[in-house]
């Protein structure tokens, strides 16, 4: 069985082995528990959608030039392991890390941002009583934050991170926003076109 310690053994010897940023995850993806993981399933759909690969494996990396990893890290349970992660977080490869925690005490994205600084960190509340938590950071340690439940958001707002050095991914953030417009646009003709009546029904068929 795995331990918090094989975890933190894992993360601190793949920050040591100096590895190639290209074979490395791009994006970080933590959440508090794997009961989070319906609501942050947004994320690995939005990264996905630009053409993300999940890799699983730090020295087998999948063909896809952009990747991401995740792993359940508790801020309470596993305070350790939640160091070890931040901590590590920059010389293992990582450009960003999504973090998403619920509950009234949501500790996991800022205590995340500030280990990981100058990392970013997108924090993702997970429920409404989170929101507070998340974004309650003082002065001097920043953190960036969706709406509560929104993890496309922040997988979108990652790949945003990294399209600043890399064309390839503004190129699929600019395809992905202009099918957005068209799908609008869509809508709008048919509502016009074919009268309420009409756009009713056809919603219904």
């Amino acid at each position: 069985m795995t331990t918090v310690q094989d975890l933190i053994d894992r993360l601190e010897a793949e920050a040591a082995a100096d590895a190639d940023p290209e074979t490395t995850p791009d994006v970080g993806i933590i959440m508090g528990s794997d009961s989070d993981l319906p609501v942050m399933e947004g994320a690995y759909e939005a990264l996905d959608e630009l053409g993300f690969a999940e890799q699983t494996d730090f020295h087998d990396a999948p063909d896809a030039r952009f990747t991401y990893e995740s792993y359940v890290v508790s801020a309470h349970r596993t305070p350790a392991l939640m160091y070890a992660y931040g901590e590590t977080a920059a010389a293992r490869g990582l450009d960003v890390v999504i973090a998403g925690a619920g509950g009234k005490s949501a500790d996991l994205p800022n205590m995340t941002a500030s280990l990981a600084y100058p990392v970013p960190v997108i924090g993702v509340p997970v429920q409404e009583k989170s929101v507070d938590s998340v974004i309650g950071m003082p002065t001097g340690a920043p953190i960036v934050a969706v709406d509560a439940g929104k993890s496309f958001n922040a997988g979108l707002s990652a790949a945003q991170v990294l399209a600043r050095e890399h064309d390839a991914i503004e190129d699929r953030l600019l395809e992905y926003h202009e099918g957005l417009k068209g799908g609008v646009a869509a809508v709008s003709a048919d509502l016009h076109d074919l009268g309420i009546d009409g756009f009713r029904e056809r919603d219904e068929s």
